[in-house]
């Protein structure tokens, strides 16, 4: 099982490091976002708050879209697999749909963390500072759970797509309102209640609620609540792509 897992997930960082525009292409939104909204807001933001620094708010947001992006669209993999035949080939295998779910999960997510990574790396050069390793571990983890749960959301959707361009709409129509009702780019509090209701149900929330905790201080719902939540989500979408991939038909 192991084996198996390991060679699914293999096959999908080799994927993402052959596709260097892959790479780069990904990476120009989170900066974009950082950037303008980082300078454009930060004086309004800081003389609303008392002299706080809008980046140290922001960049656990953008960290956390950078995740998101990158790990909802792995499910472009699974039909992508199957018009060019390659899930066939791995569905009639020995082997079980679960860890054909897992390794293509844990591939996904791996791609999304190092995504993850490298925009926190940026968010250096615009003067974020993490306050201790400790907080970096606790950050990862938090990074991983989001990877994890939007990795696992995106490819139980694919397993009932087959059409390439229906997924991008479907994902996109998600990823927008998933993303700005997250408070990645604004606070939660003194929100109106129909928007805060909507943001209190958002997984992403307590993703960048529990990352921002963790590397900038700075929670609402508190971060250990924060961390129940997502890890409970990410079991849980997984094992609903499991119970997907097993009805899967390339």
């Amino acid at each position: 099982m192991i084996e198996v897992i390991y060679i699914l997930w293999l096959r999908q960082l080799k994927h993402y490091w052959r596709s260097k525009s892959r790479l780069l292409g990904s990476l120009g939104q989170p900066l974009l976002f950082m950037i303008t909204f980082g300078f454009g807001f930060g004086p309004m933001y800081s003389r609303a708050s008392g002299g706080a620094n809008y980046m140290d708010f922001l960049a656990p947001g953008i960290v956390s879209m950078a995740i998101l992006f990158t790990a909802i669209f792995s499910g472009l993999e699974v039909i992508w697999d199957r018009q060019f035949g390659f899930l066939k080939e791995t569905l009639v295998a020995p082997i079980s749909r679960t860890e054909i779910m897992l390794g293509k999960t844990l591939g996904g997510a791996t791609i999304a963390m190092i995504q993850g990574l490298i925009v926190l790396s940026l968010t250096y050069l615009l003067g974020f500072r993490i306050p201790s390793l400790f907080s970096l571990g606790l950050g990862l983890i938090f990074m991983a759970l989001i990877a994890i749960f939007f990795t696992g959301l995106g490819l139980a959707i694919a397993s009932k797509m087959k059409d390439m361009h229906g997924f991008q709409l479907i994902m996109n129509f998600l990823i927008m309102p998933i993303f700005f009702l997250s408070g990645a780019l604004f606070p939660l509090e003194n929100l109106p209640p129909a928007i805060y209701f909507i943001s209190r149900i958002d997984p992403l929330t307590y993703g960048v609620d529990g990352l921002r905790g963790a590397i900038a201080g700075m929670s609402t719902f508190g971060i250990y609540n924060d961390l129940a939540i997502i890890g409970v989500l990410a079991t849980l979408v997984c094992a609903i792509g499991a119970v997907l991939f097993s009805k899967l038909e390339a």
